[in-house]
């Protein structure tokens, strides 16, 4: 979400939900994370991300609820 900004823009943290589905572990292999920017207002930002083992098998989910503001000058 940060690289949607404009200059003079900053976002803080309204709402985070996570849900572990699978335990990682040293062989696990490796974990990629998959991050989308749902939507992006003047004041609100939703985002979601997925994170997967190295055999692609889902291990968590996250869901944000940001607020978006103007940086004082």
């Amino acid at each position: 979400m940060h690289s949607q900004l404009g200059i003079g823009q900053g976002y803080t943290t309204l709402e985070l939900k996570i849900a572990y589905h699978r335990g990682l572990s040293d062989k696990s292999g490796r974990v990629r994370a998959v991050d989308r920017v749902v939507t992006i207002g003047r004041r609100v930002a939703f985002a979601e991300a997925t994170l997967h083992d190295g055999d692609g098998r889902l291990c968590a989910t996250a869901t944000s609820t940001l607020l978006v503001f103007d940086l004082p000058r």
